[in-house]
């Protein structure tokens, strides 16, 4: 009997590696996970890799915990990439229809697609995905998908996301020294929006905001489409190191006391908290209302710079679907009350949908929606015998699960 096929989401965060593998389950839209395994590596820095040797190791030490415990071989994985450095920009396709009857074929919205995927970037960047945001025949806007339509002239609008090839390089470097191939490279925050979202929330307008350890990554949608993306150089770790500036303490203590004592909003009484300081670490009194202060500063700062880019697409506030949080930072206590006061949408915690057994680790969301993409492509494959832009793009946005 043929072995049912897995699919890999590898997860490099800002402190260590992720790796998620799943396989269909009987029902369309569920999946087992059959692994999941994590290491923690000091060779990323704010989302990129910058040490490959160290890197790989933390992936090949997932990678053989993995095939331990499903007793196969593990070949490639679908792999996120990280960093401020990720951009996203808007560019046009046009070419005439190339068949006599004028209907427009599955080759003639390749051609258009790769000919918005043809502009002039600095030679230290590069494409990484191409998202269509509307079809043009002859005139006629607004089309989402023109095949088979009748025409002269196709044109489409689509939003190129892009990034540094250094860091590209790098990356894939360290998967490939570990064994393993990259079957698709994926932005951190569209891999997290995968795992998450309703088709219903993409169609009214929704943000997926991913609070890591060391980035922000931030997607946001509209009609189905893709509308902006941007990754912060901000994350949890960042209140961490607040916490330890502050309260003068070691970087691990603080963590500990974020993890247990941490809230981002102050619900005691101001009277008793001027008389009375809780001893939140031994021998030293510690104000908890005064860790609420610095982890409530940070928080704001992480909202404040999400709605600097939610402005520039004119977005803040006008999120009928509002904003997803996930992310180890969506763990902290109360951070939806917050993000509900800063933001001005409604929030909640987003968990990946769909799997056996059910995740209630928001960290998690990024690695699953990573082998979510990988169980998109496959299908893309058996159905088209090919893999072109459009249907990536096509499929991501709209394979959600209802």
């Amino acid at each position: 009997m043929a072995k049912k096929r897995i699919f890999t989401g590898l997860d490099i965060g800002g402190n260590g590696v992720k790796m998620m593998i799943i396989q269909q389950a009987g029902e369309a839209d569920s999946f087992q996970i059959v692994s999941q395994c994590q290491e923690s590596c000091s060779g990323l820095r704010r989302g990129v890799v910058i040490n490959v040797q160290e890197v790989s190791e933390a992936i090949a030490s997932c990678a053989k915990q993995s095939e331990e415990q499903l007793g196969r071989r593990i070949r490639s994985a679908n792999v996120n990439i990280n960093g401020s450095h990720i951009f996203l920009t808007a560019s046009h396709g046009l070419v005439s229809v190339s068949r006599a009857d004028k209907k427009i074929s599955q080759e003639d919205i390749n051609r258009v697609m790769r000919a918005a995927e043809i502009f002039q970037l600095p030679s230290n960047k590069e494409i990484l995905d191409i998202f269509p945001k509307e079809f043009i025949v002859d005139g006629e806007k607004d089309i989402k998908d023109p095949l088979g339509m009748e025409g002269v002239r196709l044109e489409a609008n689509v939003l190129a996301l892009g990034c540094l090839t250094p860091y590209v390089k790098n990356l894939t470097e360290a998967v490939s020294e570990a064994g393993l191939q990259a079957d698709n490279i994926v932005a951190s925050p569209i891999a997290a929006a995968r795992a998450v979202l309703t088709q219903r929330e993409r169609e009214l307008g929704v943000a997926v905001l991913d609070i890591g350890s060391s980035t922000t990554g931030l997607a946001v949608f509209e009609e189905e489409n893709l509308v902006h993306a941007a990754v912060l150089p901000l994350g949890s770790f960042n209140i961490t190191k607040d916490i330890a500036i502050v309260l003068r303490i070691d970087i691990d203590t603080a963590e500990r006391i974020k993890i247990e004592h941490g809230s981002c909003i102050w619900k005691g009484s101001k009277k008793k908290e001027k008389t009375k300081k809780e001893s939140l670490l031994e021998g030293q009194p510690i104000s908890k209302k005064n860790l609420v202060d610095i982890i409530e500063a940070r928080v704001s700062e992480i909202f404040e710079q999400t709605n600097k880019e939610l402005k520039k697409v004119s977005r803040h506030g006008l999120l009928p679907a509002g904003i997803v949080l996930t992310g180890g930072g969506a763990k902290l206590p109360k951070i939806i009350d917050l993000a509900r006061r800063e933001l001005k949408v409604p929030c909640r915690i987003g968990l990946p949908k769909g799997f056996l057994p059910p995740q209630e680790d928001p960290s998690l969301v990024t690695a699953c929606g990573l082998a979510l993409y990988g169980f998109d492509m496959e299908n893309i494959s058996s159905l088209t015998g090919h893999n072109n832009l459009f249907n990536k793009a096509k499929k991501l946005f709209n394979v959600f699960i209802p």
